[in-house]
């Protein structure tokens, strides 16, 4: 026997039995660990398998949404009849459960046809489909500016049997040649996405569900299950238009690691500390990686903030500044910290300006969301030089669907304000430069009417010499000459006045227009025109018109062009009886428009012209320069109309433009 044997053998008992109790409760506090650091491993490979469920789940729906544009886009192939329209609108519907109606809307969203899903009742029975109009108006706006498929935020609507559905809106703009010439709008039902686009094995053992930011759950698929733990992921689906947030929760009873304590005891006195160490080595390894990748990470978005030039600011829920990137502080002359935990009258608030600011970041904070497309305010650099800017707000949201602040996109529009205000001096002087065109073509007509009334006014002043001469006047006589002489001399005033009041230049200034008044204001200048043509002009102006909220100047402009224009198509030969029809009525349904109308019988409008008629610089006359058509659309759009033509029966052509009537 040993010395180290006897020795232990002399040990003490309650120091032997001190010794064991250590070993033991060793191994016990070491089997805990390895059952903790098992379980938690576990349920991080769950959270990571939820999580790649949840982005495929992601993909599939905006896979399925992607070929479902592509389905609609086909609706519209060859310009197709009603009849076949319809015919393939109801054979989609079939096809794709998640699509409840289609309609087809013309370029002033009106619906031309409409097909309902045979699923089930049709959506809009109960409420009607106005109910819903702002939502599609908006869409189909933002789609207009984009190009593109847009898609609406989800609302409810409520159906005839006392329950409801979520759902959302897609508006396809149809496009010819760069023109809007109508909209394709599809529904879909956000409950039925769930049910057909989402894989079915991925929601045999999850609840999936769409949530708004507050965690408000607009449908679900799948039913909650009874477990000791419930793993949660979130992703977002960015679609053009709105965001949704997809939730996926997953069920799971406590790892069943080992089904037999007593013998995982007896087995685990002789691995313990091996498998301990295999596992802290693997779960080192696991977060030194982690740490890289995320190192890694944190590197690839500083490189990108720092290479932005658009400034970025968040704030907590208390409107804390706490965090600001470099092009932000080179944006207001502020460093970051002097910014970082600033929330009351920012430093780069203009002082005349603080409490409007004041009141705007009250109304956010209070948990009011700004449009997507941005709004403009006045920033104050360091130096005290204002600046506007476009700011672009949404809502901060962390990994458990909750908002924890907001963040802030900040533009610097000063260069784009400056290219704007040259874009406006020039297109002032095209439109001046257009009516100087227009009034030199128009000089000969001038000269022609004038000699009528200088004419008249010489033969008066003739007769009345010879009546002095010879002695045979009477002063009635001499006074009937005399107002004679005053009536063309006023005649011709008139003339020369209307033509110097349509060509000076001055800026820009809407107001408030009888449409008697610009038709009025014109007609002199359109009947100069008319009696060398031979042309009969007619005026249909509907009782009871509200003004309307336009720039005079330009108005005349456009109603002028497009008469001279109508005059011109019908100096023909072959066309004996040329009219000449201006109108203004309010617009049909919608009486916030007012609609103008100039009407000619001529020979029309060539296919192979239409496509290119507003195109600037354009023309069929020899010595025109093409500007007119182009000006008047330009004019138009910024009152906020729409410049149209269509056939006129039996023949001619109609030019419509709508400008806003006022309140």
């Amino acid at each position: 026997m040993s010395a180290e044997r006897v020795e232990t053998d002399r040990l003490p008992a309650w120091r032997r039995r001190t010794l064991w109790s250590a070993l033991t409760a060793l191994v016990v506090a070491l089997l805990v660990t390895l059952v903790w650091l098992a379980g938690r491993y576990e349920a991080s490979q769950v959270q990571s398998r939820l999580e790649r469920d949840t982005a495929d789940a992601v993909g599939d729906i905006r896979a399925a949404l992607s070929h479902n544009v592509q389905s609609l886009q086909a609706l519209q192939f060859n310009d197709p009849t009603p009849a076949a329209w319809s015919m393939a609108a109801a054979a989609l519907l079939r096809e794709h459960r998640e699509l409840v109606r289609i309609e087809w809307r013309d370029s002033n969203h009106r619906t031309r046809l409409f097909a309902d899903t045979p699923y089930r009742p049709a959506l809009f029975d109960r409420l009607g489909r106005d109910s819903v109009q702002t939502e599609v108006r908006q869409t189909c706006t933002t789609a207009r500016r984009l190009s593109a498929p847009a898609y609406s935020s989800s609302y409810f609507v409520p159906l005839t049997d006392g329950l409801g559905i979520e759902v959302m809106e897609l508006c396809m703009p149809l496009l010819t040649t760069g023109v809007v010439m109508g909209y394709l709008v599809a529904t879909y039902s956000l409950q039925d996405v769930l049910d057909d686009l989402v894989g079915r094995q991925l929601t045999r053992s999850q609840e999936v569900s769409f949530t708004e930011g507050d965690g408000t759950r607009l449908a679900v698929r799948g039913t909650a299950r009874r477990a000791n733990r419930v793993f949660t992921a979130h992703h977002l689906l960015d679609l053009p238009g709105t965001t949704l947030v997809l939730r996926m929760d997953s069920w799971r009873g406590a790892p069943d690691l080992f089904p037999n304590v007593l013998t995982a005891l007896v087995t685990a006195m002789s691995i313990a500390l091996v498998s301990i160490l295999v596992l802290l080595s693997k779960d080192m390894r696991r977060r030194l990686k982690a740490e890289r990748d995320l190192a890694d990470a944190l590197a690839f978005r500083k490189a990108m903030e720092d290479s932005l030039v658009t400034g970025l600011r968040a704030r907590d829920l208390h409107g804390r500044i706490t965090y600001v990137n470099p092009a932000f502080c080179q944006m207001v002359g502020f460093t970051a910290d002097e910014l970082l935990g600033q929330s009351v009258h920012a430093p780069y608030w203009p002082p005349e300006l603080a409490d409007e600011y004041m009141k705007r970041q009250a109304i956010r904070l209070a948990g009011t969301s700004p449009p997507r497309e941005g709004f403009e305010s006045v920033f104050m650099h360091k130096d005290g030089t204002r600046f506007p800017v476009l700011i672009i707000e949404a809502p901060l949201i962390n990994a458990q669907g909750a908002q924890t602040g907001w963040m802030s996109a900040f533009l610097d529009i000063r260069e784009q304000r400056r290219v704007e205000e040259l874009s406006r001096a020039s297109q002032e002087r095209l439109q001046a430069t257009a009516r100087l065109a227009m009034v030199g073509e128009m000089a000969s007509l001038l000269s022609h009417e004038l000699n009528q009334p200088l004419a008249a006014m010489s033969s008066y002043a003739t007769g009345s010499l010879n009546l002095l001469r010879a002695g045979m006047h009477t002063p009635a006589d001499i006074e009937l000459a005399m107002h004679r002489i005053a009536q063309q001399a006023e005649r011709a005033g008139k003339i020369i006045k209307s033509v110097h009041d349509f060509v000076r230049r001055r800026d820009q200034a809407r107001e408030m227009v009888p449409p008697q008044a610009l038709v009025d204001a014109i007609l002199p200048l359109i009947n100069l025109q008319a009696r060398k043509l031979g042309v009969q002009v007619q005026i249909q102006l509907a009782p009871g018109l509200p003004k309307v909220l336009c720039d005079r100047t330009m108005v005349e402009q456009v109603l002028l062009n497009l008469a001279r224009n109508g005059m011109q198509a019908m100096d023909r030969p072959d066309i004996r009886q040329r009219v000449l029809t201006l109108a203004v009525r309010q617009e049909r349904g919608d009486e916030r428009w007012l609609v103008f109308s100039v009407t000619d019988v001529g020979p029309g409008i060539a296919p192979e012209v239409e496509q290119q008629l507003f195109t600037p610089f354009f023309t069929t006359k020899a010595e025109g320069m093409g500007l007119g058509l182009s000006l008047c659309r330009t004019v138009i759009e910024q009152h906020g109309g729409m410049l149209a033509f269509e056939p006129h029966q039996p023949q001619g052509t109609v030019f419509s433009f709508t400008l806003p009537a006022g309140n």
